[in-house]
């Protein structure tokens, strides 16, 4: 009996054994899938004969007989007393089109002979991310873009510079302990932005600097005005962007762009500009702003994510469009010189609507959220980085856009030098 027993534990303990195994298997099994599945792919290229460049005999301009081996019957197009493909005097198949389109398309010469947009690194403006410290710190969320320190900064402006892009926007990571409901340091003359400016004029006197005029990267509220019980207060925070713009120009900065989307801000700015005798800065108005969610690597990258609740009672709401023409107007009435709107890629049409209705220079910000998702597909292997961002950029500017701000504006003047594009 004993010996019986000892033996059915034996076997069981077997069963189980095997058991165990087959299903840790199949566990690394899938493991290892699932990482394959979502690991980063090269770009499919196909390499066989089937799909050669060109690489084929030459076809019969009749098509007579080419179907009489065919094992089925087909369609002869060019019978019957209505064809719908006729022939030529030298009995060619013809479709009778006297226009054709794709005449202007035969070959790189004449395809750039025609084409409507073309974009240089003249349309760029390139927002440069800038912070206290004595290294670069990489943004984990906008891959192959960091917070530039001093050093850094400089060279980026010179190599940028060198590119044929002549145009920065600076946007500062404020160290926490500087940050106030009031945003005091935005208009502080020796803070971050105000050296950088002077630096950069200093050795590069051609470059355009471009400053944001907002408060939420000195707020400790996290939002772009001043707060009281939950609500940003729209006067009180206009008076502090005229200083934050003042000083800045002082500093030497040559556009200056309020992002900050406060009603009435465009007229009190160039009024406090003029009064001081700034005349010749230029106001770039973030004029539909929308309260969209591509904003996220931005916030990321600056530390200024919103403390509390969202954007929303202030900035344009995604599914409005009209509304961006109420802006427009306000702004140009007000004394802007150019017109913004943000996000760029999935507001298009908001970009073509300013065109139409201002004869103010358009120009689009190509968000932090866009350029992430690019990057992303493009490590994944799913895009061609190059092809996608210069169609991407060449799109912003057949809808209108006289202006592009991207995070791509060196990495895009410098394909641009490769191709021989100017």
């Amino acid at each position: 009996f004993f010996s019986l027993l000892s033996r059915a534990s034996h076997c069981i303990k077997q069963f189980y054994f095997r058991i165990t195994m087959k299903i840790s298997a199949a566990i690394i099994a899938l493991t290892v899938a699932s990482a394959t599945a979502f690991a980063p792919s090269a770009p499919t290229t196909r390499t066989t004969a089937l799909f050669g460049a060109g690489n084929t005999d030459p076809v019969d301009p009749t098509m007579n007989g080419i179907d009489d081996n065919l094992a089925y019957s087909s369609f002869d197009p060019t019978s019957g007393d209505s064809p719908a493909v006729s022939r030529n005097n030298n009995d060619g198949v013809w479709v009778k089109q006297r226009a054709r389109p794709r005449r202007n398309r035969k070959s790189a010469g004449i395809r750039n002979m025609v084409r409507e947009n073309i974009v240089t690194p003249a349309n760029f403006i390139y927002p440069l991310f800038i912070h206290e410290e004595d290294h670069n710190t990489p943004i984990d969320s906008m891959p192959g873009c960091s917070r530039h320190c001093e050093e850094s900064m400089m060279k980026e402006v010179g190599e940028s510079l060198e590119l044929g892009v002549g145009a920065f926007v600076l946007f500062p990571k404020v160290d926490d302990a500087l940050k106030t409901n009031l945003a005091c340091e935005a208009y502080n003359p020796e803070g971050i932005v105000h050296r950088s400016i002077r630096m950069i004029k200093e050795k590069y006197p051609e470059a355009i600097v471009v400053t944001d005029v907002a408060l939420d990267p000195y707020s400790d509220q996290g939002h772009d005005g001043v707060v009281e019980n939950g609500v940003i207060l729209n006067d009180i925070t206009v008076n502090q962007l005229c200083k934050q713009a003042v000083s800045q120009a002082r500093a030497g900065a040559d556009i200056v762009a309020p992002s900050d989307m406060q009603d009435g801000r465009v007229k009190a700015i160039r009024d406090a500009l003029d009064s001081e005798g700034f005349t010749n800065v230029s106001i770039l108005s973030y004029t539909a702003k929308y309260a969209s969610a591509y904003y996220g690597p931005f916030r990321d990258a600056l530390d200024s994510h919103p403390g509390f609740g969202d954007k929303k009672t202030y900035q344009q709401d995604p599914a409005n469009g009209r509304e961006a023409l109420i802006e427009a107007a306000l702004d140009a009435e007000e004394g802007a010189d150019m017109l913004m709107v943000k996000p760029g890629m999935p507001y298009l049409d908001i970009i073509r609507r300013l065109k139409d209705a201002s004869d103010l220079p358009i120009a689009a910000y190509h968000v932090s959220g866009e350029y992430s998702m690019l990057k992303a597909a493009v490590e994944k292997g799913w895009l061609d980085e190059k092809d996608v961002v210069l169609e991407t950029l060449t799109c912003f500017k057949r809808a209108g856009a006289d202006i592009i701000l991207t995070y791509y504006a060196k990495q895009a003047a410098q394909w641009m030098k490769e191709d021989g594009l100017y």
